[in-house]
């Protein structure tokens, strides 16, 4: 592991740590701006992260040390997988361990700690949240690792790194069946992943009461939202990573990095913006129509790979 390496890691997690409450804020203002209203400040992620951090914690009785220290591991977790990706070069900052099987299992940690945090807090809407939330993640998980381990084929290996240089570089095109295939099925159930709307029924506000977190106060729930936005920036950051390494720093010079980071501000960017506009133009959907998505996704992941075993 190069220390250069580990510093644009560091610096990785620094960026998307600061900036995970600004880009998750986007929908709000689209919303204002679809209602033809002035709505909040794009920074109002940012007041009411400070808002809770300043208000007392409740803690509720049945709750244990899982409850307590879940909103820590959340933000540490998902600060972790920002350290792995290559989000604005083509190297994942933690060389070799930067592999896809890794980041499947730390996301899988991250809806594990949740669940069972939601659980321990006794309440029944956290129940249910939970139990929504472990469904959709039945559901989304097969078509990821499906997608990753046909990309990683194509690249000859699991490391993200090596992904990323294979399609950034050319050596894999990326206008093959097989790649596009894999991208929409990915993009499918990245954005179910992201639990926005019309697929946030885990946390349904009007209905289980923003579900695993209903019994979050104070520090606890400042530090879950923001640790859900960086999740959120970590799912879309691996979408890019892997489809749209183009424009990341082939080398380690400043010139290369700098413009790697612009270029990576503005393709996020740009993916909030359309997941705002979807997010704002649909109607929450029903538990049971998602996995007529899912098992769709998981269809097409597998023409992906009947593409990829026919080309070769």
């Amino acid at each position: 592991m190069e220390p250069n390496l580990l510093l644009i890691g560091l610096i990785q997690a620094l960026f998307v740590l600061l900036t995970a409450p600004l880009y998750s804020g986007f929908s709000r203002v689209i919303r204002a701006k679809m209602h033809s209203r002035k709505g909040p400040p794009l920074t109002q992620n940012y007041l009411d992260i400070l808002k809770l951090m300043k208000r007392q914690e409740v803690i509720p009785a049945p709750a244990t040390w899982i409850f307590r220290v879940t909103p820590y591991i959340v933000m540490a977790t998902a600060l972790l997988i920002v350290m792995l990706l290559p989000l604005w070069t083509w190297q994942s900052p933690l060389g070799i361990v930067g592999d896809v099987i890794l980041v499947v299992y730390l996301f899988g940690t991250i809806r594990f700690f949740v669940a069972m945090a939601g659980l321990d807090s006794g309440s029944g809407f956290a129940g249910i949240g939970v139990s929504r939330e472990m469904a959709l993640g039945m559901l989304v998980e097969p078509t990821i690792i499906l997608v990753l381990f046909v990309v990683a084929l194509h690249a000859g290996s699991t490391n993200l790194g090596a992904i990323s240089t294979a399609i950034g570089s050319g050596r894999v095109p990326f206008i093959t069946p097989a790649i596009w295939l894999g991208l929409a099925a990915f993009a499918l159930v990245s954005y179910i992943e992201l639990g926005k709307l019309p697929y946030d029924m885990a946390e349904a506000e009007q209905e289980v009461q923003e579900g695993a977190l209903t019994e979050y106060s104070g520090r606890g729930l400042a530090l879950m939202k923001w640790g859900q936005a960086i999740k959120q920036m970590a799912v879309v950051g691996l979408f890019l990573s892997v489809f749209f390494p183009f424009g990341n720093a082939a080398s380690l010079e400043l010139v290369p990095l700098l413009i790697g980071l612009v270029l990576f501000g503005v393709k996020m960017g740009l993916c909030y913006l359309v997941i705002g506009i979807i997010e704002n133009s649909m109607a929450r959907a029903t538990l049971f129509s998602v996995p007529r998505i899912t098992w769709a996704s998981l269809g097409i992941a597998l023409l992906s790979l009947i593409f990829y075993v026919v080309q070769a």
